[in-house]
């Protein structure tokens, strides 16, 4: 099994993420050819047919069966029991349409992950797999796995984050007050990081529901619990029943520190021994059923506040309006560039008489910045860049910018990096609930006819 970390933003990676599961084989095969049906010369031909429409796209039958063919090897290879044929397959249509449905919203807003993206995600894999590319082909191949669809699979990911990022994360705010009540709350901070390793299964209940829908999803959240309390398989009701986007991991949410996990979750395990189950959990998103596998105490070396790596930057920002298209904006960072490189001006010149921000009369100088100050796309490109080093034209949701790291360095514990680090768990935390939270409403509002009958 091949590790499949993009090293992309801390809060993607611990979110539940329905993107980038955690082995390759987790990833979309390939699509089959479909043999033709050939009765006689005058019998059509079956080349697929619609299992649901999503808005003004379709699912076929066959990417639903060539998914289902994936879980069903994962979940073996994991050692999960399979859930009913047609309950897997229920849940993997529901996953199919949220993804389509954000897919489409991408589309709408204008998200596209190019190819030079795309090959350095891709050679971030291969290396953290301490693999060549050649040898990275070669092991996707000896998995099953088609290196073109893997790329594609990769890039579907890569714009499904890259929208949470725009809808979610950039609309995430966390105010001193905020701070200031987490530290209180926090005393020594120790119980904060004391870890849980969770699972849950989740009822989801419809964004605006009726009485009567909430009461249902109530029962049916209250018949799963009987199973679970009468023996049945955590993993296997999870992968069966959960709404949730871990489900087919068994509602495995991993290991977090308790200021990553809601309150009420915490509440909800206080008095559990690792193996029981809780009773049911009412949020806004549903009913939870959650369940406690393990908890460990932070080491010292944890308890301690960590040391955290400042960088010194600046950036040339271009801002995209009705007169600067995307274009424009990105062609003429480019031209700036290669004066840069060209030595034919300076960092600070240049700044000072194209970038359209107010660091631009300091030479466009941004200070030091601690990990969380920027927007996800514009740190990301950051951290990947040397001491000296300028970037290629960066998109944001300000513009685009040609970003130059001055220096950087590692502060030890303060009170300041104690509120930045209190400062970002309240902004990961709000960001988990926050994107539950979207992918509801996102599919809640979107137009969805489910095909039953195989002639679409």
């Amino acid at each position: 099994m091949l590790c499949m970390s993009l090293g992309l933003s801390v809060s993607a990676q611990a979110q539940f993420v329905t993107t980038m599961p955690p082995a390759i084989p987790s990833l979309t095969a390939p699509a089959a050819p479909i043999a033709p049906v050939v009765a006689n010369s005058s019998t059509p031909r079956t080349i697929d047919s619609i299992a649901a429409v999503v808005n003004d796209d379709v699912i076929t039958r066959q990417e639903l069966a060539d998914r289902m063919s994936m879980v069903e090897k994962r979940l073996t290879s994991q050692g999960v029991a399979l859930p009913p044929r047609a309950q897997l397959q229920s849940q993997l249509l529901e996953r199919l349409i949220v993804e389509r449905a954000q897919a489409q919203m991408a589309k709408e807003n204008g998200i596209v992950i190019d190819d030079t993206m795309l090959d350095r995600a891709v050679a971030r894999i291969a290396d953290q797999n301490k693999l060549t590319m050649q040898q990275f082909r070669v092991q996707l191949q000896h998995e099953g796995i088609d290196f073109g669809a893997f790329r594609e699979d990769i890039r579907r990911e890569i714009l499904m984050q890259r929208l949470r990022e725009r809808e979610v994360d950039n609309k995430v705010l966390v105010s001193e007050s905020e701070v200031d009540n987490y530290l209180a709350s926090q005393g020594n901070g120790a119980a904060a990081r004391d870890e849980l390793k969770l699972a849950q299964i989740l009822v989801r209940v419809p964004e605006n529901a009726s009485a009567e829908q909430i009461a249902a999803r109530r029962q049916r959240a209250e018949e799963v619990l009987l199973q679970v309390k009468s023996g049945g398989d955590f993993a296997k009701l999870a992968a069966t029943y959960s709404d949730s986007t871990e489900a087919l991991n068994g509602g495995d949410l991993g290991w977090r520190s308790q200021d990553r996990l809601p309150q009420l979750f915490i509440d909800a395990v206080t008095s559990l021994k690792p193996g029981e189950v809780s009773g049911i959990v009412k949020s806004g998103n549903g009913f939870h059923i959650i369940k406690l596998m393990d908890r460990r105490s932070a080491s010292n070396e944890k308890a301690a506040t960590p040391a955290v790596q400042q960088t010194h930057a600046r950036h040339i920002l271009i801002k995209v309006n009705q007169v600067v298209t995307a274009a424009d904006a990105r062609r003429k960072l480019l031209e700036l560039k290669e004066r840069l490189d060209n030595k034919a001006a300076t960092f600070e010149e240049l700044a000072k008489l194209y970038s359209n921000d107010l660091s631009a009369s300091k030479g466009g100088d941004l200070g030091w910045i601690y990990p969380g100050d920027t927007v996800p796309e514009f740190e990301r490109a950051m951290n990947e860049l040397k001491v000296g080093e300028v970037s290629q034209p960066i998109e944001s949701p300000f513009g685009y910018h040609l970003i130059q790291v001055l220096e950087r360095k590692t502060e030890d514990g303060s009170q300041e990096r104690a509120r930045q680090a209190a400062r970002q768990a309240i902004r990961e935390r709000k960001i988990d609930e926050a994107t539950e939270d979207w992918l509801r409403q996102l599919r809640d509002r979107a137009y969805v006819e489910i095909r039953t009958d195989d002639n679409g």
